[in-house]
């Protein structure tokens, strides 16, 4: 094995342990609580519950009739081969490829679940008096700080491009 399929091995081992570790976290909610049922962790900030979601963030289309179902197994899908084809071919800096390797990981572990269940288990409950945040998990989770790691990656990506550009100019 080349060094640098080496180096890429380390992403793609993230992206199993952001499956394994988003799905054994819903199997045990799933055999645990009773839909809507809520366990209060942290009081007035944190509570474990278990709600479904057909939709994507926020319960974006959730109340779409089913069609939203395919729409977003073949989005995570095409993401997926997208950032999986960036880390393959070196197209993200070190924090990108990590951030990609979370989304994959993230959005795999959803489409798992709109395959077996319909809809995406979600368990997680932030809340503060009367302001709720979206029950969300596991997969969510990885989802969001691999976007945020890929957003912080194109930043530094374009002045990394920007002083080349520059540089090369000035030759």
């Amino acid at each position: 094995m080349t060094t640098q399929k080496t180096s890429k091995m380390k992403y793609w081992l993230l992206v199993a342990a952001a499956i394994v570790l988003d799905q054994i976290t819903k199997v045990a909610v799933l055999q645990n609580f009773e839909f809507a049922e809520r366990l209060n962790v942290i009081p007035h900030i944190f509570d474990l519950t278990l709600v479904f979601n057909t939709g994507a963030a926020f319960s974006f289309l959730a109340d779409a009739g089913g069609w939203q179902k395919y729409f977003f197994l073949g989005l995570a899908v095409v993401i997926s081969f997208y950032l999986a084809r960036g880390i393959v071919k070196d197209d993200f800096g070190k924090w990108g490829k990590l951030g990609a390797a979370m989304v994959i990981g993230g959005a795999v572990g959803n489409v798992i679940d709109r395959l077996i269940h319909g809809h995406v288990v979600d368990f997680l409950l932030v809340y503060w008096q009367n302001w709720y945040y979206p029950a969300f998990n596991v997969a969510d989770s990885f989802i969001c700080v691999g976007a945020a790691l890929l957003i912080l990656d194109g930043f530094k990506h374009k002045k990394a491009g920007d002083k080349e550009e520059k540089a090369a100019k000035a030759v």
